[in-house]
């Protein structure tokens, strides 16, 4: 039954860093001067290799928008490596990039680490992405690789052959024996950032700190859990201030959420059997410009 729900898992996952099931909707308001435009949007956002000029902005939801004015998380800094740079998805807000560098001087004071390797922000110019996740896409998302760094001066060669390690067991139950106290004091003061909107990890991690935690447990709140993301952590961060186009995610539920990851990590010890009444899910079709803010159309076109 465990090998059914790990099966079940992975095809819910195939587009990782997705809303959890807390999410909100996907519609910002605003222009809708798109609204008939029926090119695949993947393709034309991908293809963008620089950012739009201007004022930095997010254009509508996570995992529909687009960004204006990005900055590029710099290659190489005294505490961070930006990974997988063939990609082109180092880019984020202003604010995703000073968190980021904030994140990596804490990483660089635990043991054994000698700051953060950084994986897939958002493209130059945000939007969906050809491959990988169905978020990321106005800037606001970021990957953080569970490796520690032993090394800053990995080559771009090297960015693109080295791997992060897994950290989990009995497909997301429980931490493995690469799981450390340093993952979770990283963790820890990731989410208690008040950029941070909150953090996906796989189940059994958050279980694991929920045991662990001493003191203050505010910052548990932030932490939910999802499918996969156990070689990684995705950090989303909150719309900025004045940010009147962004469309935030629905509220947390109250409460430390801990009785609710053990109940992720019940289901994958024992998958409850499939609901007779469940209506079926229509395959969805690739993401056009027209479900994407009116604005987007600027931001792609803008020179």
């Amino acid at each position: 039954m465990v090998r059914i729900f790990a099966a079940i898992a992975l095809i819910l996952s195939l587009a990782s860093c997705q809303t959890d099931s807390s999410g909100g909707g996907g519609e910002a308001t605003v222009s809708t001067q798109n609204a008939d435009d029926t090119r695949v949007a993947k393709y034309l956002f991908g293809a963008v290799t620089t950012p739009s000029p201007g004022s930095s902005a997010p254009y509508g939801f996570y995992s529909a928008g687009c960004q204006a004015g990005a900055q590029a998380l710099p290659e190489t800094g005294p505490t961070w490596q930006a990974m997988r740079l063939s990609r082109n998805r180092n880019w984020g807000q202003p604010v995703l990039v000073d968190y980021l560098q904030d994140l990596s001087a804490f990483a660089a004071t635990q043991p054994g680490w000698a700051g953060l390797y950084v994986g897939d922000m958002s493209q130059p110019r945000g939007g969906p992405m050809a491959s990988g996740h169905a978020s990321h896409q106005i800037g606001l998302d970021a990957d953080v690789w569970m490796l520690p760094p032993q090394r800053l001066n990995l080559t771009r060669e090297e960015r693109e052959s080295i791997s992060s390690i897994q950290t989990d067991r009995t497909d997301g139950a429980y931490t493995n024996s690469s799981w450390t106290p340093q993952h979770e004091a990283i963790l820890r003061e990731a989410a208690s950032d008040p950029r941070v909107n909150r953090i996906f990890i796989f189940a059994g991690a958050k279980v694991e700190m929920c045991a662990n935690a001493t003191g203050d447990r505010s910052w548990l709140h932030k932490i939910r859990p999802w499918y996969g993301h156990n070689f990684h952590f995705h950090v989303r961060l909150n719309c900025p201030q004045g940010a009147r186009y962004c469309e935030g995610q629905d509220p947390i539920p109250p409460g430390d959420g801990c009785a609710d990851a053990q109940q992720w990590v019940n289901n994958i010890l024992n998958p409850p059997p499939p609901d007779p009444n469940a209506e079926p899910v229509e395959p969805r079709g690739p993401v056009t410009m027209a479900d994407l803010p009116g604005q987007c159309l600027d931001v792609l076109g803008s020179d």
